[in-house]
């Protein structure tokens, strides 16, 4: 078996053995009072975009300020080895036992969790954003399209950031500059996009930056994360949105065989 990015190794395949636990954990969740008011104290924004749309290079930025600190996310799931190198506690993620994550699940000390393939937890920990809250820093991570109603549900005045290409031309160029993949990866990734760019039509608390020029990109992410927002970008933005999901969902039907 080949190792990748997105493989685990033979020897840690993931197996979540209290999965009918975490699941009645999580119908009804709630996070606790405690935990509510760390998160009514605490600035969040959370970056949601396409592949190559710039997010972690945006987020390094922010941290190189000193004014943010990054979220990074609990999972149930083993270290995987990527090319070679070994996950690190910490750095990709929190690596935590079933007994510890379903623990604090219950004390109602996670923002938002989510069973995955009933093979592993993963999910945001309100030990983190206790860490951002006492040093006095504004809470930020990058998260996939499906968890950020789960967080802004717990936490509504949570700064929801949609990264975009400028265009969909330049988003394909940026990808294609990441290396070779397979059609299936290719088609795999652009329908994630598209799922990304329909998003905004069901839920109107999306904030649109447009990744063109980084440090525009980067001071503009600032701004929404501090509570100022320029009404003529976010036109443009809301605008580009339905420009690309246009493009996303043509490109996807005139290549069905990809």
């Amino acid at each position: 078996m080949e190792i990748t990015e997105d493989s685990p190794t033979p020897a840690t395949a993931p197996h979540l053995s209290r999965v009918a636990e975490f699941n009645a954990a999580l119908r009804g969740y709630r996070v606790s009072v405690p935990a509510q008011r760390i998160l009514d104290e605490t600035t969040f924004v959370l970056l949601v975009g396409p592949s190559s749309s710039g997010r972690n290079t945006i987020i390094n930025k922010l941290l190189e300020t000193g004014d943010y600190y990054f979220i990074i996310s609990d999972t149930t799931r083993p270290p995987r080895s990527n090319n070679g190198k070994v996950e690190q506690n910490g750095v990709e993620y929190w690596f935590r036992s079933e007994e510890e994550f379903l623990d604090d699940l219950k004390e109602g000390k996670y923002l938002e969790a989510e069973v995955i393939h009933g093979q592993q937890v993963s999910g945001i920990s309100i030990r983190e954003l206790q860490k951002a809250h006492d040093n006095d820093k504004v809470a930020i991570t990058d998260i996939e399209i499906g968890g950020v109603l789960n967080v802004v549900q717990a936490k509504p005045d949570t700064a929801v950031i949609l990264i975009l290409p400028p265009n969909f031309e330049e988003w394909k160029r940026r990808l294609r500059g990441r290396g070779h993949m397979s059609n299936d990866e290719y088609r795999r990734r652009m329908e994630t996009a598209l799922r990304i760019f329909q998003a905004p039509a069901r839920n109107n608390f999306f904030n649109f930056v447009i990744n063109d020029n980084l440090e525009d990109a980067v001071r503009q992410v600032h701004d929404i994360a501090t509570g100022t927002v320029d009404a003529a970008l976010q036109a443009k933005g809301a605008g580009l949105v339905q420009e690309l999901r246009v493009h996303f969902a043509e490109e996807l039907d005139n290549n069905a065989d990809l």
